[in-house]
């Protein structure tokens, strides 16, 4: 889609900058938004799925406001952003990679029309793909700071330490079961949001609260990938926050052994209420950015 002749971005190096770079730095910003306000949620989410290694048996079930609370009386208020700095090292960029990507996809094979349902399933996939490869290694410190069970002082420090005790492959584990989740996340969602949108009287979409209705339709769409993508969630913290070098049956069969199939939607609450909230966020930001460009998300 061509840029309007009277972009809004007053900054003339913007104006000159490519289409895709326009969409990494808005989804770069979108994620950055997202992330800060909603990390304790996703500290908590993996504090409840990793609770059961070290539970005894016969011990009570622990909920997500228990989770919260003994955070903040052990760990002190601050610790619910545990985690906050490899999350801006994973989401920053990874955020816009996914955002750039969706939008370069989205252009070179749907320029003349929008995608269908089953078209759209495929690029939010496609785009998550490519994102969630290029992050992993900051995925897993992420989700071992966010566990407790390591005391890495930074990212840095944590990349350097997995690296010398664990070797390279430390830092890709759990691939198979992070792209099992995000890109059935992201292309639930996306044909979600879509057909919401799209099934919208025009006038609505392009009233004065346009963004509220977008955030909306991104928490019906949020609510229904989060939970189909559960399970694989839950496998993806066990391998990662395992030194063992888990395979993803490993993980299964460990987490069936020990909990049966509830346990593949331990954590289920406070994910959902961060992904969707999260991923609600960061689409209407991004696409009132890409809007005050002049560009079409």
């Amino acid at each position: 889609m061509q840029e309007k002749p009277d972009s809004a971005c007053q900054n003339p190096d913007m104006k000159k900058a490519h289409p895709a770079l326009k969409a990494f730095m808005c989804g770069s910003l979108s994620g950055t938004c997202s992330t800060l306000l909603f990390q304790p949620l996703d500290l908590v989410k993996t504090r409840l799925q990793t609770l059961q290694k070290n539970a005894k048996p016969g011990a009570p079930k622990v909920g997500m406001f228990s989770v919260l609370v003994q955070v903040i009386r052990t760990e002190k208020f601050l610790s619910l952003w545990k985690g906050v700095s490899p999350s801006f090292v994973r989401c920053i960029p990874g955020v816009g990679i996914y955002f750039s990507t969706f939008y370069s996809l989205k252009q070179h094979f749907f320029h003349e029309r929008a995608p269908n349902a089953g078209e759209a399933v495929l690029l939010g996939a496609g785009a998550r793909t490519v994102a969630g490869v290029c992050m992993l290694p900051f995925t897993v410190i992420k989700t071992r700071f966010e566990s407790g069970c390591y005391n890495y002082v930074s990212v840095a420090g944590a990349l350097k330490s997995m690296y010398q005790t664990e070797g390279v492959q430390s830092l890709f584990s759990g691939l198979t079961a992070t792209l099992l989740r995000d890109a059935p996340f992201s292309g639930i969602y996306v044909m979600f949001y879509s057909q919401t949108k799209k099934s919208l009287p025009q006038e609505v979409a392009s009233a004065p609260y346009a963004p509220l209705v977008n955030f909306s339709c991104g928490v019906v769409a949020g609510v229904m990938a989060s939970l189909v993508t559960q399970p694989a969630d839950v496998v993806k913290t066990h391998i990662q926050v395992s030194p063992s070098h888990w395979r993803t049956v490993d993980a299964i069969q460990y987490i069936y052994t020990e909990n049966g199939l509830r346990g593949f939607f331990r954590g289920a609450v406070p994910r959902s209420l961060r992904r969707t909230l999260m991923a609600a966020m960061a689409w209407t930001v991004y696409e009132q950015l890409m809007a005050k460009m002049g560009l079409k998300s």
